[in-house]
C-alpha cells in the first residue's frame, strides 16, 4: 500500500517531466476536503486535540479551527466534534462522517494516481 500521508508532497519536491496534478474536492465555501484538510483529521484521530494537532502540523491553531469549522459546516453531519475544557481538558475526535470522508477522499486520491500512471503512458507514446 503507498504512503499516502507523503505522496502529495513527494509530486511537488521531485521535478520530472510528466503528467501529475493535485486534488481537492470545493463546496460552496471554497475549498471543502484536499490533502492539508485530511492530513489535519489524521492528526487530530491522532492527538484527540485541535490544538495538539495544529502544533504537529507546525500549523497555528487559528488556522486548523477554520479548516475544521469549514469542513464542519460544508458537511451534513460534522467531522469533527469539539468537547469543550473544564476539570479533565478540552479535546475533539473525529466523527464517523469525518471517518467516511478520509476513507472516501484515499479511495479517490488512489483513483486520479492510477488515472495519471494510464496518462502517462499515453505520453510516453509521443516521446
Amino acid at each position: 500500500m503507498p504512503n499516502r500521508k507523503n505522496d502529495h508532497k513527494h509530486a511537488r519536491s521531485i521535478a520530472r517531466p510528466g503528467v501529475r496534478g493535485r486534488i481537492w474536492i470545493d463546496g460552496p465555501e471554497g475549498t471543502f476536503i484536499g490533502w492539508g484538510r485530511v492530513s489535519l483529521l489524521d492528526e487530530i484521530r491522532k492527538h484527540g486535540s485541535i490544538t495538539k494537532a495544529a502544533k504537529s502540523m507546525k500549523m497555528a491553531y487559528r488556522h486548523a479551527w477554520d479548516l475544521v469549522d469549514s469542513m464542519n459546516q460544508q458537511s451534513k453531519k460534522p467531522f469533527v466534534e469539539v468537547v469543550a475544557g473544564g476539570k479533565g481538558g478540552g479535546g475533539a475526535r473525529v466523527t464517523e462522517e469525518g471517518e467516511k470522508a478520509i476513507r472516501l477522499f484515499h479511495q479517490f486520491a488512489d483513483d486520479f494516481r492510477v488515472f495519471l500512471e494510464r496518462e502517462q503512458k499515453k505520453l510516453r507514446l509521443l516521446q
